[in-house]
């Protein structure tokens, strides 16, 4: 391991987890089932890869309420992660509600079954071992959107100023962590900005009231191309608990400089894991020779992502097999 790649591999507690290094898998769906064989492998793998904490794709909390997702089968996949040494959480992503899917359209019943579908989940996740659950707030999904003057409109307590576009993602972190207790660690994904839609200030308030309300970790995505973890420093300057970072990290240097500089306590690798799940352990071995670069055409990752096909990288077919260890 070269000298400047020892900051990824610090650890860092949590609460009563320790996460082995600083390196993140983060949500990322894959067009499989999380509790099927190919779905447990795929996460499996990735652990054995190395990283300190992986989290597991988005996952509607409707999936729960049916029964399609259970302590039983939802086990499996955990045991599969943490035996690797990872800790292991997984992300909640809010459903609409008979076919109301904007802040807008929801009826204040629609809200509290939102809230209530959030928490039931998080109490399964819990029964089935997972260290952490992770609400999705970004992106411009329907709970990032409760946040955005851009797409909530309402005139109740749930629209206008801040505090009211804020309500929802605290009640949602107030009710999982009053049915967790302090057996689960909360982390919360947001988008630290959104064009028309609110700012940096905005979202580090918000940041600093999910804290309050019992989130452990903030995971802040994207960042820009200028500065790695650009967007999360602000976040890492204003609260106490750990940030995660996430924006091309795969690339050495920008994990480093993000780390190094204090713009963040933690760096996610996506598509860099999907082209190499073992770029944790080849690169604390310092055979940064032998890692599988992504290079970022989004063929394999996304291209199989909108057309439905399970995510994977182009250039393992290239190779003609996954270069993987173990």
């Amino acid at each position: 391991m070269q000298p400047e790649h020892v900051i990824l591999f610090e650890p860092l507690k949590v609460r009563k987890w320790t996460l082995r290094n600083r390196i993140v898998c983060p949500p990322m769906v894959t067009n499989r089932d999380i509790v099927g064989d190919d779905g447990i492998e795929w996460y499996s793998r990735i652990a054995r890869g190395g990283v300190g904490l992986l989290i597991v794709e988005a996952t509607r909390t409707t999936k729960f309420e049916n029964g399609t997702l259970n302590a039983k089968n939802l086990s499996r996949l955990v045991e599969a992660i943490k035996r690797e040494g990872a800790v292991a959480a997984i992300q909640l992503f809010m459903a609409p509600v008979n076919g109301r899917n904007t802040p807008d359209e929801l009826t204040k019943n629609d809200i509290r079954l939102s809230i209530e579908r959030f928490r039931k989940a998080a109490l399964i996740c819990k029964e089935a071992g997972f260290d952490g659950v992770e609400p999705h707030g970004a992106h411009g999904f329907l709970l990032n959107q409760f946040f955005s003057r851009r797409t909530n409109h309402r005139t109740d307590e749930y629209g206008g100023g801040l505090e009211n576009r804020m309500r929802l993602g605290l009640q949602i972190v107030q009710a999982i962590r009053e049915a967790v207790g302090d057996e689960m660690l909360i982390l919360y994904r947001h988008t630290p900005k959104e064009y028309e839609g609110y700012s940096i200030d905005e979202s580090v308030e918000f940041a600093k009231r999910l804290v309050e309300a019992g989130v452990d970790i903030l995971d802040i995505s994207p960042a820009s191309e200028n500065a790695p973890a650009d967007l999360a420093a602000p976040f890492k300057k204003s609260v106490n608990v750990p940030v995660i970072a996430v924006g091309k990290m795969a690339r050495h240097q920008r994990a480093v400089e993000a780390l190094r500089e204090g713009r963040a306590d933690l760096i996610a690798i996506g598509r860099g894991l999907i082209a190499d799940p073992f770029w944790a352990l080849k690169t604390k071995m310092g055979q940064l020779d032998k890692i599988i670069e992504c290079r970022y055409c989004n063929e394999g990752c996304h291209g199989n992502l909108r057309s439905g096909r399970p995510v994977e990288c182009v250039q393992h077919a290239e190779l003609g097999e996954l270069l993987l260890w173990g």
